[in-house]
């Protein structure tokens, strides 16, 4: 049957972007898994916040990491040079947490042992 992770977190971005973020999302969808993904219904100040959160099969979890690893590196859209930043927390259930931080175009991985409780 196979091991499930929890996946959840966020990205923050300029609105101006959000159609290329749809477009990336659009183009790595998945039948089961995509409805994770969500959008503030209504723009309000002045980030854009695109979240995702789901229990998604462990072997599944490279398609999710490659569409945030794609939403990352998307180019900066001003003179500012902001890329997409956020946070990302990959539970699983042997109790292992992993968290992929997003900065400066990239997506880090690295181990999360002390947030390894909100799986539980």
């Amino acid at each position: 049957m196979g091991m499930y992770a929890s996946a959840r977190g966020w990205l923050e971005m300029k609105f101006e972007q959000r159609s290329t973020a749809q477009e990336i999302i659009t183009r790595h969808h998945h039948e089961l898994y995509s409805g994770g993904w969500a959008f503030p219904t209504a723009p309000f100040n002045w980030t854009l916040y695109l979240f995702y959160g789901g229990d998604v099969r462990e072997q599944e979890l490279d398609w999710l990491r490659e569409t945030v690893a794609e939403l990352a590196a998307m180019p900066p859209i001003d003179d500012d040079g902001d890329r997409p930043a956020g946070l990302f927390l990959i539970t699983d259930e042997r109790a292992g947490a992993t968290q992929w931080r997003i900065r400066n175009g990239t997506l880090d991985e690295r181990p999360a042992p002390s947030l390894a409780w909100l799986g539980e």
